[in-house]
């Protein structure tokens, strides 16, 4: 038996030991012809969604599906967009696990490297992780369908009708009465670039999450558009790759260097952020999403090690056009040209563009139409994030309109105005994750008072008999 199998063994050790001996208690709904109804499904199967399933198996949700339109071992940006060599985070900070720790990523590096390897590490490589939250869903056994997408989701009564679509592109519908959207960072919109760029062929430019064949980039002359850490990640692919020059444009004077999600890492504001009212929690998320995601020490190194790197300061692009193959770009400083342009611009909040969620997209309650602050904190980039109840569901702009938006809870990077760092940050998943899975369990224990009410006054287990001692 290997480390990992003995590691594994021990997490279902430990799992008894904390989990209730309680019996799955939510009632089964049946559709008019006998079908099944999912409690949960979950759109997505990265590290949130993953951890949400197991957070539902563990308080005895158990009629629960994941879906994720990635195949096995793709899920999420690790193995796909993400180009850092390691994760950002710290290597201690817990997530997937739930405080299980025989679950943490520590006890799984230590069961395949050793001790004294995981004592000598400074960051987790983003191909363990990726290896890790594999093992993670196959320990705990959180059901997931992969290479299966979300194209429609519709109102069926008091259940939700969602339908899903195979790689063959057979579609098939199931009904839930809770869906959670973890969806990574595109899941109330779409990626971010300038119209200008957008327009231009698509040889001659990409968003950093597009595929890219850096390759092709050997002995060209590379554009890259933004300073946070995604941007230099990709400014640093391209430089490996063997491009000829590599320029990065910032909009600011200077990058960012200060990192404020390591300020929110405390529990204070990680447990109760949440219950602020609009003014505090407006003030501190445009704040701290003001100042944009800074870049660890190594990523600067990553670039800055290359004789060919150029960082260009008070250099936000203003138009750019096709000149002879090459694109052209506009900049208060002059035009620039290069062979290729590369946009770490991030996303853009604007739940129009999934089509998932065309039924509903026009009156999903924002930010913008719930709350007006002062003239001097305010930001139309930041109104346009969606407005969450306090369980992480989706709220209505005009009351009535689509109330089973209730039934939706939005658990990603389009979760922040309303919770903070909650569904894209791995520190916050040990306080977010069992508030969302209260949430959804809060939800279905009330919507079922009635039977449960019925079940109670019908609960007549003898558990001792009055019974006189045998005489001698």
């Amino acid at each position: 038996m290997t480390a990992l199998e003995t590691l594994a063994l021990r997490v279902h050790e430990d799992l008894k030991r904390i989990t209730p001996l309680t019996r799955p208690w939510v009632p089964p709904r049946q559709l008019p012809n006998g079908e099944p109804a999912l409690d949960v499904l979950i759109v997505g199967g990265g590290q949130c969604g993953l951890a949400t399933g197991f957070a539902l198996l563990r308080a005895r949700v158990t009629n629960i599906l994941v879906v994720d339109k990635a195949p096995r071992g793709l899920e999420g940006p690790w193995m796909t967009y993400a180009r850092m060599p390691t994760l950002r985070s710290p290597k201690e900070y817990t997530g997937p696990d739930l405080d299980v720790p025989s679950l943490t990523y520590q006890s799984w590096h230590e069961a395949k490297y050793g001790e004294a390897h995981w004592q000598a590490l400074f960051r987790i490589t983003r191909e363990d992780w990726a290896e890790y939250l594999l093992w993670v869903r196959d320990t705990v056994g959180v059901p997931v369908r992969n290479e299966t997408e979300v194209v429609g989701i519709a109102p069926a009564g008091d259940l939700l009708a969602v339908t899903l679509r195979d790689a063959d592109g057979k579609e098939t519908v199931r009904h839930t009465r809770k869906l959670v959207l973890a969806t990574g960072q595109e899941s109330m919109g779409r990626w971010s670039m300038p119209a200008f760029l957008e327009k231009l062929p698509a040889a001659l430019r990409a968003h950093n999450a597009d595929p890219i064949d850096f390759e092709a980039l050997r002995g060209k002359r590379v554009a890259v558009l933004g300073a946070g850490a995604s941007a230099f990640d990709n400014a640093a692919t391209a430089l490996e790759a063997g491009a000829a020059e590599v320029h990065l444009f910032c909009r600011r004077p200077k990058p960012q260097l200060v990192q404020p999600y390591l300020w929110l890492t405390f529990q204070g504001f990680l447990r109760h952020f949440s219950e602020l009212g609009d003014v505090w929690r407006w003030r501190m998320m445009s704040y701290i999403l003001g100042l944009r995601e800074g870049f660890p020490q190594p990523t600067w190194d990553r670039c800055a090690r290359h004789a060919n790197f150029t960082l260009h300061g008070g250099a936000p692009w203003l138009d750019a056009r096709e000149v002879d193959g090459q694109i052209e770009i506009d900049t208060p400083q002059g035009p620039f040209r290069a062979d290729f342009a590369i946009c770490g611009t991030g996303i853009e909040i604007d739940p129009s563009h999934r089509p998932e969620l065309s039924r509903c997209a026009a009156n999903i309650a924002s930010w913008g139409d719930r709350y007006t602050p002062p003239e001097a904190e305010r930001d139309a980039r930041l109104a346009r994030f969606p407005y969450l109840g306090p369980d992480y569901q989706l709220m209505e702009k005009v009351p009535g309109e689509t109330p089973w938006l209730r039934h939706i809870h939005l658990f990603s990077i389009a979760s922040t105005m309303s919770f903070g760092a909650s569904g894209s940050s791995i520190n916050a998943m040990t306080t977010a994750v069992p508030k969302l899975a209260n949430g959804i369990t809060r939800a279905l224990f009330r919507e079922d008072i009635e039977t449960h009410w019925a079940s109670l006054k019908a609960y007549d287990t003898v558990q001792a008999e009055m019974r006189l001692p045998v005489p001698a």
